[in-house]
């Protein structure tokens, strides 16, 4: 169990009300922790998290910093909430260390855990790798950025857990200072963020090094040895290195050969899945897959079983996700798309023409790696959200570009476009932020929208 810090003798101020800080602060009141949280936004735009701060009496305040937030020994960060924010700077100056929510998770936690960080992947390689590890019997806790916050995981699990399954954000890593994995994995690095890390590539970079900073020799580091961004940003792990490659064969780690996944784990050559075999497909997917099935072996699980499980694997809501298929027109959700190298990927798995529905809160990133793609393959592009005439002005020159009020008129307009055979897409490259709480909530509008018109029945 990690004890850089002993929390439990410790007064502790929490920063942010949204869904991670509510989540810690609740942990630590229920551990019997000094615990206090602050939140700089009324109450108001937290009703549900001021209702139950008032109704388990943990100390807190909205729409202020004020003098008791810094009358702590530690201070724990939301990852919504950016390093330079004037509170997070006044609490580093007065000498108190800030921490990530990751930190007080794994401070209660005495199990193997698997990390899983990287640009695009991380949630399909982790939701595989903990279904890997429920098939094997063992009680275990997926987490992180993946829809529940790691402390409310800890909170609500009963009884005793065997494994820690965890998707691990960029914005958790830049406050972990003890985290440490026994297992983790970085999927690909490419430019995302960086309206968060000043427009600077390599600060982004330095964030995703941290999963393995206080990794040791007896620690495994799983990487795409096809990104060279990952493959340079991991020669200053102490870890031991298992690549993990879809272009070549490898002598250890994961890869593909004559249209078969395979592993090397300290147990000889083992054959995962055959890829005709799988219910998810494309280059990315087999990387995941032998991402996931690679770290549950190193954990001990066997290779039967997770073959099995990898071949049951459907993939993951909102990474595209089949929605239905209307007058030769397959709908597709990639909501989860919030970044230009997601959109790529997507783009990459048809070969059919594609309508394209794109937009929302631009992240910084440049569009550039999609020209040449949606001159290619994509007919039509239709845009909302902020970002809408920025890329409208981006992608004029190279398909036919329309604007959107909204998903609904975006999906009508997205429904006239296209052509038999065609696939109709949301894949934003953007976040969602401008119009929906997150990226969840917008693919859920895109399906809602669609099966206005789609006689299938929506699926929950």
């Amino acid at each position: 169990m990690q004890r850089a810090f002993d929390i439990a003798s410790l007064n502790v101020t929490i920063v942010g009300a949204a869904r991670s800080g509510l989540a810690a602060a609740r942990l630590l009141h229920r551990k019997g922790v000094s615990v206090f949280l602050t939140e700089l936004s009324p109450a108001s735009k937290f009703e549900e998290a001021a209702r139950i701060l008032r109704e388990e009496q943990v100390p807190h305040e909205f729409g202020q910093h004020s003098a008791r937030v810094f009358a702590a020994d530690i201070v724990v960060v939301s990852p919504g909430i950016p390093s330079e924010a004037p509170v997070i700077v006044e609490a580093e100056r007065r000498g108190v260390p800030v921490i990530s929510e990751i930190e007080v998770g794994t401070m209660f936690l005495d199990v193997p855990v698997i990390a899983v960080t990287g640009t695009n992947g991380k949630t399909t390689t982790t939701t595989l790798s903990g279904e890997i590890c429920v098939a094997a019997g063992r009680r275990t806790l997926v987490a992180g950025n993946i829809g529940r916050a790691f402390t409310d995981a800890m909170r609500e699990e009963e009884g005793e857990i065997d494994i820690a399954v965890l998707e691990i954000s960029s914005f958790q890593l830049d406050t972990c200072v003890t985290f440490h994995p026994s297992t983790a994995v970085i999927t690909t690095i490419t430019p995302d963020h960086l309206n968060r890390y000043h427009g600077d590539f390599q600060e982004y970079v330095a964030s995703k090094q941290r999963i393995f900073m206080n990794q040791n020799a007896q620690d495994h580091l799983i990487y795409n040895y096809d990104d060279p961004v990952v493959s340079g940003a991991i020669k200053t792990a102490c870890s031991e290195l298992f690549p993990v490659s879809s272009l070549q064969r490898l002598s250890k780690g994961g890869w593909r050969e004559n249209g078969s996944l395979y592993i090397e784990a300290g147990y000889g050559k083992e054959l995962i899945a055959r890829v005709d075999d799988l219910q998810v497909f494309g280059r990315h997917n087999y990387m995941n897959v032998l991402m996931a099935g690679l770290a549950a072996r190193l954990e001990g699980i066997g290779a039967d079983v997770i073959r099995e499980a990898v071949m049951g694997f459907k993939g993951v809501e909102h990474r595209l996700e089949f929605v239905c298929e209307v007058d030769g027109v397959k709908w597709i959700n990639d909501s989860k798309a919030t970044n230009v190298d997601s959109v790529v990927i997507a783009l990459q798995s048809y070969r059919q023409p594609v309508v394209l529905i794109a937009g929302g809160r631009d992240k910084g990133a440049s569009f550039d790696p999609l020209f040449d793609l949606v001159s290619e393959r994509v007919r039509a592009m239709i845009l909302i959200g902020e970002a809408g005439d920025n890329m409208g002005r981006a992608f004029a020159p190279f398909t036919k570009v329309s604007k959107a009020r909204d998903m609904m008129e975006a999906v009508n307009i997205a429904r006239m476009a296209a052509q038999p055979g065609d696939i109709a897409m949301l894949s934003p490259a953007c976040a969602s932020f401008d119009m929906y709480e997150n990226f969840e909530a917008r693919g859920r509008v895109f399906k809602e929208c669609v099966h206005t018109f789609c006689r299938e029945p929506m699926v929950a």
